[in-house]
């Protein structure tokens, strides 16, 4: 009889010589180098590049010192001591764009809009809401202070000053930034090429009718979807039979174009699951078992200069190892000083759940604020590694740490809302 051996699957519970999540992470990221090249874009075209150069302001932002706020621009030593009042003369208007040409003496002031360049000789605007208006007059108390409501010039970004580093992932502000500027242009990290496929013969592509025994493909879409908001150039190879010449070829033909190439499913050791077998042929294994839950089976290597990351089959374990693993690698090679990613924090677990101390988990929850306050997390449903709608129910993942075992109801557990994942 021929020996068997059991195989990693998604489900299992903890086998030895499986790498700790941390440990396999460190690996990933030790082996990576961020790539070569940049282009010239301009900044309407900047959202989640990576800057190839650190951008130095030309200007002072804001570039005038100006009015906070819509109101009344006085010399700041004009203003009464606390308990008496002062009466003002209004000269005249200063609006944005549109200064005052005189000078503001004692007792005498400027009616000023926010944004309006600061007339000379005044320090300070009141609120028009503060004060009492009569006419061409104006009484101030003494409740108010000398430099109130007023925005020095280069108190944002001074001429000179950095403004944005190299490897900064660029985001919606970032732009506003680069405008503020007066930056037309700026230059990036070229995109990483990722090549993406599918393998099985169970899958089935979209807008074929269903057939016995077949699913469709559901994981492609999963990561392309994922792969969107980053900078990266997707090179779709759609979906390989389990056929080891195909495969081979496939491979070898996007090793040749990528940077990345990432496959879902095969990646166990069955009957049928060639991708390991033919990485190995092609390239290199770092690792392809992992102590996590979904997501155990995941193979990390090489074909020629490309890197491989080889997902599960099951589409939860595909969504998870891609922010666990993919994500974090797909940022260094990027050039990105950092992902926009924040630390998990914690809620109180409204259920018992299952869990096995020798593995990280990620499961699927709603979080929400409980009445007295504090973060409040249940789960979204049945948490099979194929389960997808345990994802689309959900809000965020619960992580339940390595050495972690069962969890009461009322522990407190840490919580990754979706919306923190790029």
């Amino acid at each position: 009889m021929d020996k068997h051996s059991p195989v990693p699957t998604c489900g299992d519970d903890f086998e030895q010589g499986t790498l700790p999540l941390d440990l396999a992470r460190d690996k990933i990221l030790a082996s990576l180098n961020p790539v070569q090249g940049s282009e010239t874009v301009d900044i309407s075209k900047a959202l989640h590049r990576v800057l190839a150069e650190s951008v130095t302001s030309p200007i002072d932002v804001p570039t005038h010192t100006n009015a906070a706020v819509d109101g009344f621009a006085i010399r700041g030593s004009d203003l009464p001591p606390p308990g008496e009042t002062r009466e003002f003369r209004i000269i005249g208007t200063a609006l944005a764009g549109l200064p005052y040409p005189g000078i503001v003496n004692p007792s005498t002031t400027v009616s000023i809009m926010t944004g309006a360049a600061m007339p000379e000789g005044a320090d300070t605007v009141l609120m028009q809401e503060h004060v009492t208006q009569d006419g061409q007059r104006i009484v101030v108390d003494g409740k108010y202070r000398q430099g109130d409501n007023v925005r020095r010039a280069g108190e944002d970004i001074r001429k000179g000053e950095t403004a944005l580093h190299q490897g900064h992932y660029l985001l919606s502000q970032d732009l506003g930034l680069l405008a503020s500027l007066g930056r037309m242009e700026v230059t990036v990290k070229r995109r990483l090429r990722i090549g993406l496929l599918s393998t099985g013969n169970e899958i089935l592509p979209l807008g074929h009718p269903p057939e016995p025994g077949k699913i469709y493909d559901s994981n492609r879409f999963s990561l392309l979807g994922a792969l969107q908001p980053l900078p990266v150039e997707t090179i779709d190879y759609g979906i390989i039979p389990d056929d080891p010449a195909q495969l081979r070829h496939t491979l070898m033909q996007a090793a040749r174009r990528c940077d990345v190439v990432i496959s879902s499913g095969g990646v166990s050791v069955g009957a049928a699951d060639y991708t390991k077998q033919v990485l190995a042929e092609l390239g290199g294994i770092e690792f392809w078992k992992v102590a996590i839950k979904p997501g155990r089976p995941l193979a990390f290597g090489r074909i020629g200069d490309a890197w491989f990351f080889g997902l599960p089959g099951n589409p939860v374990a595909v969504i998870v190892t891609h922010y666990v693993f993919v994500l974090p690698a797909l940022f260094k090679m990027s050039g990105a000083n950092a992902p926009p990613l924040i630390t998990g924090f914690p809620a109180r677990s409204l259920e018992k759940l299952r869990k096995k101390p020798g593995r990280t988990e990620f499961q699927r929850g709603t979080l929400g604020r409980g009445k007295d306050g504090h973060w409040e997390v249940k789960l979204s449903g049945k948490q099979g590694s194929g389960i997808l709608t345990s994802m689309t129910r959900a809000n965020c993942f619960l992580i339940l740490e390595h050495e972690r075992g069962p969890v009461a109801p009322g522990e407190w557990v840490q919580v990754l809302p979706f919306s923190c994942l790029p």
